[in-house]
C-alpha cells in the first residue's frame, strides 16, 4: 500500500507541473542546471591562474637553483669530464702469463665491442668497467686453480672419460653391426645409438641436445657462463644486466663456441695428429694396408683421384737416362694403388665384403706353428687355450702350465739355497718342505686318483712319480717324463693340436701373429709381380712365396767361425758375448771383418730361420740353455765349439743351395753392425715373457698364473700350512708359486653398462700408471673380452716395465710431470697458442672455409697410415697384430664424427669445473642443463615401465605380509 501511495503522489506531482509550464519546461530546467555548473568551472580556474602566478613571482626571489629536467640534464652529465678509472693489470700473479692475457682480453674488446660501442658513444667508462669485469673473474679463477690438486683429474678422471667415451662408441659399433643391415645413413643412426649407450651407462644425464642443435648449444653455453659469472664477479657487477649481458655472450659466443667447434672438427683433429708424429716417414707397406682395409669409399675415390693427377704428371714429363727408369717404377706403384683403389670401391658398392679369417681358411694352405710355439708365446697360447677348453683337453695344458712354473720357481730357489749355503746359512729342510708341498699339490690336482679333471697317462709313470714324492726329496726335473708324455699327446691326438690347425681359432691366431695373408691380392694382371701381405697391419715377417724370389750369388763365398769369446757387464746385467770373424770373397776381392752376437741373437736369429725354413728345423740344432754356472769358462769352450759347428753346418754351400733365400737372413746376421731382433718373430716374444734364465722372480712366476680355482685354493691352503717355516724363503716362494689367481675362461665387461673406472689393486705400488694404462689397453684394445691369462700377463709386463724404467719413483714422477704441465711457463704458452689462433698478429682471423672433402679424405687416410705406422712392434707382440690394427682404428674412427667430439670436449669441461668448484654443486647443475634431453625422457619412461610391475609385485607382497601379520 505504501508503494502504491508513493507512486500515485509521484504521477499527480508530474501531471500538474505538465498542465502548468507547458511539456518543455524539462528542456529549460536542464538548461539552467548545466549553465550553473559551467560558471562555477571557470570561476575556479580563473582563482587557481591567479594564484599561480603569484606562487611562481615568488620563487624567481628565492636563493634556490633551477632544477634541470629530462633531456638537457642527460646531456649536461655527459659533457661533465670522466673520472678516470685505475685498473690494476695483474691477474695470475705471473708476468708471462699477465701479458698475454691482457692481450686476449685487449684484442676480445676491440673485436667484439669496440667496433660498434663507439658509433654510439664515446665515453669509454663502460669498456673500462668491462674490463675491470673480466680481469676480476680472471683474477679469482687464477686464485681457485692454484688451490686445487690437479694430479687426480689429470691421472684419473680425465683418463676414465676419454675411456668411457670410447667404450660407449664400442657398445654403439656393436649394436648397429648386430642389426645386420645397410643403413642409408650410418653416420646419423651412430650417433643417436651412441647417446641411447650414454644414457643407459650414465643414467642421469644425456648430452645428445647440446651436441646436436646448435641452438640449444649456445643456450647451454650463455646458462653456463652465467654460473661463472655469478661465482667469480662481484655481487655489485653481477647486478648489472647489460654489463653481464655483454660479457657473457663474449665469453660464450666469441670464445668457448669457436674454441669448441674447432677442437671438434675431424679433419682439425686429423691433421693435430699427423702434425704429433710428423717425424715418422709413411711407410708404403702401411698405406697399402689403409687402402686394402678402407670402408669409406670417399677415402678410396680421393685417393685414387690424386694417384690419376700424380700419374697425368709423371707421364707428361720429358725425361732420360737414369731418370726413366725411377718414372717407370713410380707409375706401375701409382697403377696399382688405382687398380686396389678400384678393385676396393667394387667390393664395397656389391656389399660383398670379405672375412679375412674365413678367406684364408678355405683358401688353402696356412702358415704352421709349432706347438712348441704356441706353448711360450703370450698371443698364441690364449687361442690354444681356449682351444683346449672347449675340447676338454685344458688339464693338459693347465698342468703342462703348472709343471713349467713348478721347475723355474724350484731351480731359482734352489739357486738360492746354494749361496745362502756358501755364506754359512743353513735352511736345507725348510726350502725341501716347501718344495715337497708344490710337488705334492701338482700331483693331487692332476694327476690323483681323486683330480677332477685328471690327466689321463701311462699308470706305471704316475705311480712312479708317487713312489718318488713319498721316498725322495723332489728335484725341478721330477715331473719332467710326465710333462713330457703329456706334450707329446697335445701334439699327437687328433682332438688337440692336429684339429687345432683345422679350426678357425688356428686362423685368428695367424691375423694377430701377423702371419694371415690375403690371397685377392696376389700380384696385377699386367705382369708386375706386386704381391701384398694382406695381414692387417702389413706382416713383417718374409713368407716363403716372397722368399722364394730372392736371388744369392752362388760366385760369392761366405766363411766363418767364432774366434774368441768373452763375459761383459752391462749396467750390472752379466752375460757372454762371442766375437766371429766373417770372410766374404767376390771374384774381384775380398774383404774381413769381426761382428760380435749374443747368445740370445744366436736364439733369435735360429727361431726366424726355422719358422721360415720348415725343413731347417730337422737339420740344425742351436745349443740348449743353461739355467746355473753359465758363465763358467769351461762352459763358455763348450758352447763355442757347438755354435761353431752350427754356424759351419748353416754356410755348408749345399745348405745355401737348398735354400737360396736363407742368403738374405745369414747376411743380415752376420754383417758388422748391431743385431736387429726380428719384428713378429717368436724369439722376441719367448725371451719377453717365458725366458726365465733372463727375468726375476716376478717374471717367471707369471707363466703359473692362469691355473683353475681349485688348485689356487689348494696352494693357498699349503702355504699357510708351511707358512711357519723360514720367513723369507716361505714369501719368495708364496709370492712366485703358491699366490694363484683364479683363471677365467671369458670375462664380459659392464654388463650393467657402468663407468670404465674399474677398481684396480691398491696395493700396488705402481697404481697410478697402472691405472692410466691398463684403463686405456682395455678400453682401445677390448681386451676385456679376451682371456684373463692375457689380460693378467700385459698388467705384470706393465709394471715390469714401469719399475725397469722409473724403479720406484714413477709416482714421483707423475707428480712432477703434472706440476710442469700447470707450470707458468706451459700455461702461458697455452694462452700464447690461443692468442696466436684467434689473432695471428694481432688480428681477428678469418673464418677458415672448409677444406675441399678430397683433401679432409685423404687426410684421413693419412692420418690413419702415420697411427698404424707409429704403433710400436712390441705392443704387437703383447696382444696381437689384428688387435693391435683394431684398436687403434676405432680411436681414430670415434674422432671422425663431430657430435661426438663435442660430447667427449663437454665431458672435460664439466669435470674440469666439477674439480676447480667442487662446493658449487656443479654436477646437479648439469644434470639440470641437460634434462630436457629426448633420450633421456624416453630412458626415464622404459624404466618406469619396467620397474611399475616390479613395484606393483613388491606392494602385493607387503600387503599379503601385513594381512599375514594381522
Amino acid at each position: 500500500q505504501t508503494s502504491l501511495s508513493i507512486w500515485g503522489w509521484g504521477s499527480l506531482g508530474v501531471v500538474l507541473f505538465l498542465i502548468t509550464f507547458g511539456p518543455f519546461a524539462i528542456f529549460y530546467f536542464a538548461f539552467y542546471i548545466l549553465c550553473f555548473v559551467g560558471g562555477g568551472f571557470v570561476v575556479t580556474l580563473l582563482f587557481g591562474k591567479n594564484n599561480s602566478e603569484k606562487y611562481l613571482e615568488q620563487c624567481e626571489h628565492s636563493f634556490l637553483p633551477c632544477t634541470s629536467v629530462g633531456i638537457p640534464k642527460c646531456i649536461e652529465e655527459m659533457k661533465r669530464e670522466a673520472r678516470p678509472i685505475k685498473i690494476d693489470r695483474r691477474l695470475t700473479g705471473a708476468n708471462i702469463i699477465d701479458e698475454p692475457l691482457q692481450q686476449v682480453i685487449q684484442f676480445s674488446l676491440r673485436d667484439y665491442v669496440q667496433y660498434w660501442y663507439y658509433t654510439l658513444s664515446d665515453d669509454e667508462s663502460f669498456l673500462l668497467e668491462i674490463r675491470q669485469a673480466l680481469q676480476y673473474a680472471l683474477v679469482q679463477f687464477s686464485a681457485r686453480s692454484k688451490e686445487i690438486d690437479w694430479q687426480p683429474y689429470f691421472t684419473t678422471r680425465l683418463v676414465d672419460d676419454f675411456g668411457t667415451h670410447l667404450r660407449v662408441f664400442r657398445k654403439a659399433q656393436q649394436r648397429i653391426a648386430e642389426k645386420g643391415d645397410q643403413m642409408k645413413d650410418q653416420a646419423e643412426e651412430l650417433v643417436d645409438t651412441f647417446f641411447e649407450v650414454e644414457v643407459e651407462m650414465e643414467k642421469e644425464v644425456c648430452r645428445d641436445l647440446v651436441c646436436t642443435s646448435p641452438k640449444d648449444e649456445e643456450g647451454f653455453l650463455r646458462d653456463l657462463c652465467e654460473v661463472l659469472l655469478y661465482i667469480l664477479l662481484p655481487p655489485g657487477d653481477f647486478q648489472n644486466k647489460i654489463m653481464r649481458y655483454f660479457v657473457r655472450e663474449i665469453l660464450s659466443r666469441g670464445i668457448l663456441l669457436p674454441l669448441i667447434n674447432q677442437l671438434s672438427d675431424p679433419d682439425y683433429i686429423n691433421q693435430y695428429v699427423i702434425w704429433m708424429i710428423r717425424d715418422s716417414n709413411c711407410n708404403y707397406e702401411a698405406f697399402m694396408n689403409i687402402i686394402k682395409l678402407s670402408d669409406n669409399i670417399g677415402e678410396l675415390e680421393a685417393v685414387k683421384d690424386k694417384a690419376s693427377e700424380e700419374l697425368q704428371y709423371l707421364r707428361s714429363l720429358d725425361t732420360a737416362g737414369d731418370d726413366i727408369n725411377t718414372i717407370k717404377n713410380q707409375i706401375n706403384s701409382l697403377l696399382y694403388v688405382i687398380k686396389v683403389c678400384d678393385s676396393r670401391i667394387q667390393r664395397l658398392q656389391s656389399g660383398k665384403e670379405i672375412d679375412t679369417v674365413k678367406l684364408a681358411a678355405n683358401f688353402g694352405k696356412l702358415c704352421t706353428v709349432p706347438l712348441d710355439h704356441i706353448l711360450v708365446d703370450n698371443v698364441a697360447l690364449q687361442f690354444f687355450m681356449d682351444y683346449m677348453q672347449q675340447t676338454g683337453g685344458q688339464a693338459h695344458l693347465f698342468f703342462w702350465m703348472t709343471v713349467e712354473g713348478y721347475r723355474v720357481t724350484a731351480q731359482q730357489q734352489l739357486e738360492v739355497l746354494q749361496s745362502r749355503q756358501k755364506d754359512g746359512k743353513h735352511q736345507t729342510n725348510q726350502t725341501k718342505g716347501l718344495l715337497r708341498a708344490a710337488a705334492v699339490g701338482v700331483y693331487e690336482q692332476y694327476l690323483s686318483e681323486k683330480a677332477s679333471p685328471r690327466v689321463n697317462i701311462d699308470d706305471n709313470l704316475v705311480a712312479k712319480l708317487a713312489e718318488t714324492l713319498n721316498h725322495e726329496d723332489p728335484t725341478p726335473e721330477i715331473f719332467d717324463d710326465i710333462q713330457r708324455k703329456v706334450y707329446e699327446l697335445m701334439l699327437r691326438d687328433e682332438r688337440f693340436y692336429p684339429s687345432f690347425k683345422q679350426n678357425v681359432l688356428y686362423v685368428r691366431m695367424l691375423a694377430e701373429l701377423d702371419m694371415l695373408k690375403d690371397p685377392s691380392f696376389r700380384g696385377s694382371d699386367d705382369g708386375e709381380g706386386e704381391s701384398f701381405n694382406g695381414s692387417p697391419t702389413g706382416s713383417i715377417n718374409l713368407s716363403l712365396d716372397d722368399l722364394s724370389n730372392v736371388t744369392s750369388d752362388e760366385t760369392i763365398q761366405l766363411h766363418a767361425y767364432i774366434s774368441d769369446t768373452g763375459v761383459c757387464n752391462d749396467h750390472g746385467k752379466t752375460y757372454a758375448l762371442y766375437a766371429i770373424t766373417v770372410h766374404r770373397r767376390n771374384p774381384n776381392s775380398e774383404e774381413t771383418w769381426k761382428t760380435y752376437r749374443r747368445y740370445s741373437d744366436f736364439h733369435d736369429f735360429h727361431m726366424r730361420i726355422t719358422e721360415q725354413f720348415e725343413n731347417l728345423a730337422n737339420i740344425l740344432k742351436l745349443p740348449g740353455k743353461k739355467t746355473f754356472n753359465n758363465m763358467d769358462r769351461e762352459f763358455l769352450e763348450k758352447r763355442k765349439k757347438d755354435l761353431n759347428a752350427y754356424l759351419q753346418l748353416l754356410l755348408n754351400p749345399e745348405m745355401m743351395k737348398a735354400s737360396p733365400a736363407l742368403a738374405h737372413y745369414v747376411y743380415d746376421f752376420l754383417e758388422n753392425k748391431a743385431y736387429s731382433k726380428g719384428k713378429g718373430d717368436f724369439a722376441r716374444k719367448m725371451d719377453t715373457f717365458v725366458n726365465p734364465l733372463r727375468n726375476s722372480m716376478r717374471n717367471v712366476s707369471n707363466a703359473v698364473k692362469s691355473l683353475p680355482d681349485s688348485l689356487a685354493e689348494g696352494m693357498t691352503k699349503m702355504s699357510d700350512n708351511v707358512g711357519k717355516m723360514s720367513e723369507r724363503l716361505g714369501q719368495d716362494i708364496k709370492q712366485s708359486f703358491f699366490k694363484v689367481p683364479p683363471l677365467i675362461q671369458k670375462t664380459y665387461s659392464d654388463p650393467d653398462h657402468c663407468r670404465v673406472a674399474a677398481p684396480i689393486d691398491d696395493n700396488v705400488d705402481d697404481n697410478i700408471p697402472l691405472r692410466v694404462m691398463l684403463l686405456l689397453m682395455d678400453e682401445v684394445f677390448d681386451l676385456k673380452e679376451r682371456n684373463q691369462w692375457l689380460r693378467r700377463n700385459i698388467k705384470n709386463l706393465l709394471q715390469q716395465l714401469i719399475r725397469a724404467t722409473y724403479g720406484d719413483t714413477i709416482n714421483r714422477k707423475i707428480v712432477d710431470h703434472v706440476d710442469w704441465m700447470t707450470s707458468p711457463e706451459q700455461v702461458a704458452d697455452a694462452v700464447k697458442r690461443f692468442r696466436d689462433a684467434f689473432w695471428p698478429n694481432g688480428i681477428l682471423a678469418e673464418t677458415v672455409p672448409r677444406r675441399d672433402k678430397a683433401i679432409r679424405m685423404r687426410t684421413r687416410v693419412a692420418g690413419k697410415t702415420k697411427l698404424l705406422e707409429v704403433m710400436p712392434d712390441e705392443l704387437k707382440h703383447i696382444i696381437g697384430a689384428e688387435t693391435t690394427r683394431k684398436g687403434i682404428l676405432r680411436v681414430f674412427e670415434m674422432f671422425q664424427h663431430t657430435q661426438l667430439n663435442k660430447r667427449m670436449v663437454y665431458v672435460f669441461l664439466e669435470r674440469f669445473l666439477e674439480t676447480l668448484f667442487p662446493q658449487n654443486k656443479f654436477h646437479e647443475l648439469f644434470n639440470k642443463l641437460h634434462s630436457r634431453s629426448k633420450q633421456m625422457q624416453r630412458y626415464k619412461q622404459r624404466l618406469h615401465s619396467t620397474q611399475a610391475p616390479s613395484l606393483q609385485k613388491s606392494l602385493l607382497v607387503s600387503h599379503i605380509r601385513l594381512l599375514m601379520h594381522l
